[in-house]
């Protein structure tokens, strides 16, 4: 089996339903970090989907993609740490 079918066929269906069941935490909750740990874990799935969506197109470009999520989520994360700590009075 080579590696775009074996890419095609289970890995990203099985990222998928990674993706699916993450996103039920989002909706469920039950309080803010754990829906924005379900967020970044969320944008974790969709940058591994990009990225083997890259390696079965033969498409350097999504690389590229995943990379600039990867940073901009990195920020988001700092962020609300940040926040989190400003508002139990931790500063």
């Amino acid at each position: 089996m080579k590696l775009t079918a074996y890419c095609t066929h289970f890995i990203l269906p099985l990222l998928g339903v990674g993706l699916l069941v993450t996103f039920i935490r989002v909706v469920r909750g039950p309080s803010l970090p754990d829906r924005v740990v379900a967020l970044d874990l969320m944008a974790t799935f969709i940058i591994a989907i990009s990225a083997v969506y890259s390696v079965v197109s033969d498409e350097p470009s999504y690389l590229d993609a995943a990379v600039v999520l990867a940073l901009i989520t990195f920020l988001g994360t700092v962020a609300f740490a940040y926040y989190l700590q400003r508002r139990s009075g931790n500063a």
